[in-house]
C-alpha cells in the first residue's frame, strides 16, 4: 500500500495554517497513528491528512459544499459511481475513527477501574496503618504505667525488719 505522504509543513500550506496549529491540534495517540518520522522531518499518512482536513475546515464552507452537491445533477453513471465510491471510501474512514474512538473509551474504563482498585488496595492500608497506630498507642501508654509502678515499687522505702 504505498501512501501519499506529506510533511506538516506542506500541510500547513495546503490549509493555511501554520506547524504549530497543526501540532496543537493534533493528540499524542493521533501523533503516533498518523505521524512518521524520516530523518528530522515528519511525515502525515493519508487518514491522517484527512482528519487534520477536517479539523481546519469551517462548518459555513462545508456546509455550502454539500448544499451545492445535493442539487447538482451527476453528468454520467460514471460520475454517479464515482461520488459514492467517494462516499463509501468517507464512511469507512468514519466508522474506523468511531472504531477507534470506541477502543480508546474501553482503555478508558480499564484505567479507571485500576484506578478504583490502586484507591480501594490504598484506603485498606490507610485503615491498616490507623489500626496499627492505635494498638501502638495502646501498648506505649500500658508501657508507660508498668514503669510508673516498677519506679513507684523501687521508691518506695524499704522495710528492714527494724521497727
Amino acid at each position: 500500500m504505498s501512501e501519499n505522504l506529506k510533511t506538516i509543513r506542506e500541510l500547513a500550506d495546503e490549509l493555511g495554517v501554520s506547524k504549530t496549529a497543526i501540532n496543537k491540534k493534533v493528540s499524542d495517540s493521533e501523533r503516533k497513528q498518523w505521524f512518521s518520522k524520516n530523518g528530522n522531518r515528519f511525515l502525515v499518512n493519508e487518514n491522517g491528512q484527512k482528519a487534520i482536513r477536517i479539523m481546519f475546515s469551517s462548518g459555513i464552507d462545508n456546509h455550502k459544499s454539500k448544499t451545492e452537491n445535493t442539487y447538482q445533477q451527476p453528468e454520467s453513471k460514471t460520475e454517479n459511481f464515482e461520488n459514492a465510491n467517494l462516499k463509501h471510501s468517507d464512511i469507512n474512514y468514519l466508522n474506523d475513527i468511531i472504531k477507534y474512538q470506541n477502543a480508546q473509551i474501553e482503555d478508558l474504563k480499564e484505567t479507571k477501574s485500576q484506578h478504583f482498585k490502586q484507591l480501594n488496595q490504598m484506603q485498606n492500608l490507610l485503615d491498616q496503618q490507623q489500626r496499627l497506630a492505635l494498638q501502638d498507642k495502646k501498648l506505649l501508654e500500658e508501657y508507660k504505667a508498668e514503669i510508673k509502678d516498677l519506679k513507684a515499687l523501687t521508691m518506695a522505702p524499704h522495710d528492714d525488719g527494724e521497727k
